[in-house]
């Protein structure tokens, strides 16, 4: 199969990008052809967003040692012999005789490297069979999750381009990154993504699949699921910061969602602030100040502890790996048709 490969975590890093390398090698020791383009920075939780108005730029990554941060990002393709034996392969040569195993990197969300991905890029290697979104750097599981996602907008902008896709994501128990377990979880889902592309429902528009990353994966259970509905419960999932004027870096920022287990709580402010101004005081309509994106996982967990089994959540609680098969679209509420008479 040639396979689409996009994220929303960025190009290979220790630190918010540890699953794609090894994913990656894993569906070409399959035999499968891997084309490969990424947003080229952290961009979870953007869901199947375009920045409408941005001119994307690509960059073109060289894949380094597996799990090693010692890939290297170039500003031009690296040029290829024109010999080449074989266009379709995931590897050719260069003209000073290397692998020229070479990425897409993309200014943009992960809905925008699978339309470029699919439409602009590797058209040399034939048409794309399926579009892979992931190995995301955590579970994608429940509503909550899923409508956030970006590895499931990837995935989705695929599915309403006609193409099947799957949206994969690994649920870590520990940021211990072992290889071992990784690369069981790489082998466990080139499996899964076999087996599904072999059974396809004609029903489905895209799987969203959830991998516990475990010792011992491959030998788990494999369990259709629903996604669970659930509603943030706690107020508000930003949090009050002092304004300043420098951006953080996203992918430090991921991390930081990442490592609280739960947010602090809603924190206080309503009026105006004091500001003082040819010697006196006076108050401004709104209160100055910058928001954090804080969301309470604990809601999360919680609405997954207190469910019936047969969803997604339950599914990765238990340890067992789950599938849950999607339509591209919003679903509307049964039984409400027909004229609205005012």
């Amino acid at each position: 199969m040639h396979i689409l490969v996009t994220n929303d975590d960025g190009p290979p890093s220790n630190q918010s990008s540890p699953y794609i390398h090894s994913f990656v090698k894993t569906l070409q020791s399959a035999g499968h052809i891997v084309s490969v383009i990424l947003p080229h920075q952290q961009r979870s939780w953007i869901s199947k967003a375009h920045f409408a108005s941005q001119v994307v730029k690509p960059t073109y990554f060289r894949p380094g040692t597996l799990h090693q941060d010692d890939g290297t990002t170039h500003a031009k393709p690296r040029l290829r012999s024109s010999n080449k034996s074989n266009p379709s392969s995931s590897q050719g040569k260069s003209q000073d005789g290397e692998e020229d195993e070479e990425w897409v990197l993309v200014n943009s969300t992960p809905a925008t490297a699978a339309q470029l991905g699919l439409f602009h890029f590797f058209q040399d290697r034939g048409p794309v069979d399926l579009v892979v979104s992931g190995p995301n750097y955590g579970r994608n599981t429940t509503s909550l999750f899923s409508l956030s996602s970006g590895t499931i907008g990837g995935a989705m902008e695929a599915a309403v381009c006609r193409t099947r896709a799957i949206a994969l994501s690994y649920a870590f128990f520990s940021r211990d990154h072992d290889p071992k377990i990784i690369a069981g979880a790489s082998r466990m889902s080139v499996k899964l993504i076999e087996h599904l592309m072999a059974r396809w429902d004609e029903g489905v528009d895209l799987y969203s699949v959830n991998v516990p990353l475990v010792q011992g994966v491959e030998g788990k259970k494999v369990m259709y699921t629903y996604a669970l509905q659930n509603y943030w419960k706690s107020g508000s999932s930003f949090t009050e910061v002092d304004a300043v004027d420098e951006e953080e870096d996203p992918e430090e920022m991921e991390m930081e969602i990442r490592e609280r287990e739960e947010a602090g709580g809603r924190q206080g402010g309503g009026g105006g602030e004091e500001e003082k101004g040819e010697g006196e005081k006076r108050r401004t309509r709104h209160k100055h100040r910058h928001f954090k994106w804080t969301p309470h996982f604990a809601d999360v967990y919680h609405s997954v502890e207190t469910s019936e089994p047969g969803n997604d959540g339950w599914a990765v609680k238990e340890g067992l790996v789950s599938v849950t098969p999607l339509k591209s679209n919003f679903m509307h509420v049964q039984g409400l048709q027909g004229e609205l008479k005012l």
